[in-house]
């Protein structure tokens, strides 16, 4: 594989690997802006990235009722309703290294970086499947893939979600083009990529090129034989041999609530901590409250949210308090 083009990346991101390229920013860093700039999106790849011709590149989906139907990006701009929506990524490997400080893991040792906030814009992908004329009799699952370059594990990347969450006009599933409003460059996935608010990075699929309705997952590597949580007894995924059919592809990921700053600053009595720091929604429910302990739990204190943009958007928060132990944090979701 050819990984020339991989040298090339912001001196913010703290790099993880060279090759396939991935790297992450301080999450002190990360907090400190609501949207998140270009230059500490964390870097996740699993094969070598390319740019792309935007003139030439096309969109199939594939198995309709009018054999393949194909869409250039000028006719997703130009044949439907553009849509944008805020919404966190992040990825499924996010403070790994803190997992295997009780128990050694495989896979990048990430800190608590690997998550950005942007606002995407694009076409719904229900519009395009309805556009395409796809038969939903006895589909369960649109699979996704991307043909671009060779992956470490399979010769394509792919990944799949279920059809109710694409169909869901709630449900904000993108085919995006644009990032913050500018085009997506190609270390974020363009010219095109998936966007599936509330999913694990895993599914948002980079340089998507093809689609298709199933009634079965994706076959690809990493929908069918990784980003599954295994039982602890199988330690590895060679252990894992025939089961992984048994267990569920991760889609969401949990609640998270990470300490990005804790900062002693001068009081009227003595001194008090500033803490700071991010928390990611479970799903579509989002964060409604976060409490931060200064005393190993004994006690805790509300924080104040100071960003929240919808139903998808990660969560900011800041709190203050007397100066005590390693501060902790607890957080309450909105149903």
């Amino acid at each position: 594989m050819d990984y020339s083009r991989e040298v090339d990346h912001s001196q913010l991101l703290i790099v993880r690997g060279k090759e396939p390229f991935n790297a992450e920013p301080k999450a002190s860093a990360l907090v400190e802006f609501a949207i998140t700039p270009d230059d500490l999106v964390y870097c996740r790849n699993h094969g070598p990235v390319e740019d792309l011709d935007d003139d030439t590149y096309t969109l199939t989906v594939t198995n309709t009722r009018q054999g393949d139907v194909k869409f250039t990006m000028h006719d997703l701009r130009t044949q439907f309703t553009q849509h944008e929506v805020v919404a966190a990524l992040q990825c499924a490997g996010n403070r790994r290294k803190e997992m295997n400080n009780v128990k050694p893991v495989r896979g990048i040792l990430w800190d608590d970086g690997v998550v950005c906030n942007a606002r995407w814009g694009g076409v719904r992908l229900r519009d395009v499947l309805l556009k395409a004329d796809v038969s939903l009799d006895g589909a369960a699952h649109v699979q996704f893939a991307s043909h671009v370059t060779l992956c470490e594990d399979d010769t394509y990347y792919g990944a799949s979600i279920p059809l109710e969450k694409a169909m869901d006009i709630d449900g904000d599933v993108l085919l995006a083009f644009e990032m913050n409003g500018a085009p997506l460059s190609p270390d974020r996935g363009g010219p095109l990529r998936l966007v599936v608010p509330g999913y694990c990075g895993a599914r948002w699929v980079k340089w998507i090129d093809t689609l298709r309705v199933s009634p079965e997952e994706s076959p690809n590597y990493y929908q069918a034989r990784d980003y599954k949580v295994l039982p602890p007894e199988i330690e590895t995924k060679e252990a894992a041999g025939q089961v992984w059919a048994k267990y569920p592809s991760i889609t969401s990921l949990p609640l998270n609530s990470v300490i990005a700053t804790a900062l002693v600053r001068p009081a009227d009595h003595g001194k008090s901590l500033l803490v700071k720091g991010y928390a990611t929604p479970h799903m579509s429910a989002n964060i409604a409250a976060v409490e931060v302990s200064i005393d190993n739990g004994t006690t805790w204190l509300p924080a104040h949210i100071t960003y929240q943009e919808g139903k998808w958007s990660w969560t900011l928060w800041e709190a203050v308090g007397r100066r005590c132990t390693r501060p902790r944090t607890g957080i309450v979701s909105r149903g």
